[in-house]
């Protein structure tokens, strides 16, 4: 019961949920990533650790191979722990779990095992936004940085694109349960070390939906809330099937996307 489908599945008896993946950490890749945010970035690079398998099902998913093929490798517990103390050595300012959510148990054991034999760095759970409040309240305090997706408000939207129609709801009470936690983003030295950053994808023809999402961050969460509004749809995945989604964002969308955050507050990354 990782997410909000309620699977109920046993995974320690092999069985799978929703999002292909059973008790043991499966990755598709992970090193230092300089693709992300400025204060997450920074020099060195975020420690990425891309997670296979996925509880949202997007059609228009960027990375369809490992969310939706389970394009990826079964590793142990212990081998993840070696891996964020290795990002760790490279130089990286942080661990980024990459849709971490449907692999929680896995994360958080090895992630006690990394911090045992030296790990420090701050953690990211870079995740859809479709949490349970239930389960992000177990690992309150083992979480530096929260960076949900804020994709959809309207139900129908959010049914005809996902396996998770009730994600509207899902996302603004995780949203809020994140906030509580860890704050507005926190930046020193140029680097994020705690705190709530919320991304939203611009969709073709969803302008008035990416204001709605918008409004309810500024005025539900914080008007301090650290949004980075993206750009970067192109048609991914099944994207194609859909007539509405076969084409890219056109810079006058995204461009009023961003000045309607700019006009409400919020810190908008760059």
């Amino acid at each position: 019961m990782l997410c909000p489908h309620l699977c109920r599945v046993n995974r320690l008896a092999g069985e799978l949920g929703i999002c292909g993946t059973g008790a043991e950490p499966v990755i598709s890749s992970a090193g230092p990533h300089f693709g992300e945010e400025p204060p997450l970035a920074g020099t060195g690079g975020s420690g990425t650790i891309f997670f296979t398998g996925c509880n949202l099902g997007c059609v228009f998913c960027q990375n369809y191979e490992a969310s939706h093929l389970l394009d990826g490798r079964r590793i142990s517990e212990d081998d993840l722990a070696g891996i964020m103390l290795a990002l760790q050595r490279a130089g990286c300012h942080n661990i980024n779990w990459v849709t971490p959510t449907h692999q929680v148990p896995a994360i958080f054991a090895a992630l006690d095992t990394a911090r045992a034999r030296g790990l420090h760095l701050p953690t990211v759970f870079n995740c859809g936004g479709y949490e349970r409040p239930e389960i992000l309240r177990l690992i309150e305090g083992q979480v530096d940085i929260y960076m949900p997706d804020a994709k959809f408000l309207a139900p129908e939207i959010a049914a005809r694109y996902t396996t998770a129609p009730d994600y509207p709801q899902a996302m603004k009470s995780a949203l809020l349960e994140m906030h509580r936690q860890v704050g507005d983003l926190e930046i020193r030295g140029g680097l994020a070390v705690r705190g709530l950053l919320v991304r939203h994808l611009v969709m073709p023809g969803g302008t008035d939906e990416s204001i709605a999402i918008l409004d309810f961050i500024a005025r539900g969460i914080s008007p301090n809330t650290y949004v980075n509004v993206m750009d970067q749809y192109h048609p991914a995945g099944r994207a194609r099937d859909f007539p509405e989604l076969a084409r890219r964002v056109t810079r006058e969308e995204y461009l009023r996307v961003r000045r309607h955050a700019e006009k409400l507050g919020l810190r908008v990354a760059d």
